[in-house]
């Protein structure tokens, strides 16, 4: 049986939430989340949060931590989460090896 390949988080994203956590009385997670739907098929929800679920997948680095879901987990295998600033703004992103296409915006695709 293979073991699936956590997914990694950049030092940019992990920098980025440290960022948003330092004028904060209570740091937050960022949560990472693929769900059903967008123009792909899936789509990702990026949120933060203040406690993780039991059966979530922590990574952390730092102090900051990263909270991705059991049923996420397998959508996300082996991806590299990631920080990017562009003209068009900045925003955290997901570079995903299991989707085979993806909207123009990056946060649907589809397996």
């Amino acid at each position: 049986m293979d073991l699936a390949l956590p997914p990694k988080v950049t030092d940019r994203a992990y920098a980025r939430l440290a960022e948003i956590n330092e004028n904060v009385e209570a740091s937050q997670a960022l949560r990472i989340a693929v769900e059903g739907g967008g123009c792909s098929g899936f789509q990702y929800e990026i949120k933060l949060e203040n406690t993780p679920d039991k059966d979530d997948l922590i990574l952390e680095k730092n102090g900051q931590v990263v909270l991705i879901d059991k049923i996420s987990l397998p959508f996300l295998e082996n991806a590299v989460i990631d920080y990017t600033q562009e003209l068009i703004g900045a925003r955290f992103v997901i570079e995903n090896p299991n989707a085979t296409s993806s909207c123009g915006c990056g946060v649907s695709f589809s397996i």
